[in-house]
């Protein structure tokens, strides 16, 4: 240790120099065993392991006409609390998904469409939502406390 370091750190033990070891034999080292494919787990239902995005699909085909949920309330639902922005991406991506979801349903905590930017054209998530019989005031869904579906009480 520096002479410095000790006058302003007396109690620290002075070290030792390390005393000589014995060579260490090399060893070559092992070969990798060669990369195996990534086995698809298949749950006890026999489906296979499915992804975030596909868990969020099926949670959101099952909000029934008429009635809206959040990112969030999905997001808990799935076991992921603070996922909320990674469901925004799933409902970004579900216009490009074969089996219809029904993103226009999603909206933010405060009930404001949010996700409308990503609607085709301009103002198509308040027209789906109208459809549906949910009135909708400057880009928030009106009465959104008694028209929100928890995912978590309905599904469990």
């Amino acid at each position: 240790m520096p002479q410095c370091l000790i006058s302003f750190f007396p109690y620290l033990p002075i070290m030792a120099a390390p005393k000589n070891k014995p060579p260490q034999k090399k060893v070559a080292p092992k070969s990798k065993p060669p990369r195996k494919e990534k086995l698809a787990s298949v749950t006890p239902s026999g489906k296979k392991e499915e992804s975030f995005f596909e868990l969020v699909y099926d949670v959101v085909r099952q909000i029934p006409k008429g009635r809206v949920t959040s990112y969030g309330a999905i997001a808990a639902c799935l076991g992921a609390k603070s996922s909320s922005r990674m469901v925004g991406w799933a409902m970004n991506g579900a216009g490009r998904i074969k089996d219809k979801v029904p993103a226009h349903r999603v909206v933010n905590r405060i009930g404001m469409l949010s996700g409308q930017h990503h609607f085709k054209p301009t103002g198509r998530m308040k027209q789906l939502l109208e459809k549906e019989g949910i009135k909708v005031k400057d880009d928030r869904v009106v009465d959104f406390k008694t028209l929100f579906w928890d995912p978590a009480e309905a599904l469990f």
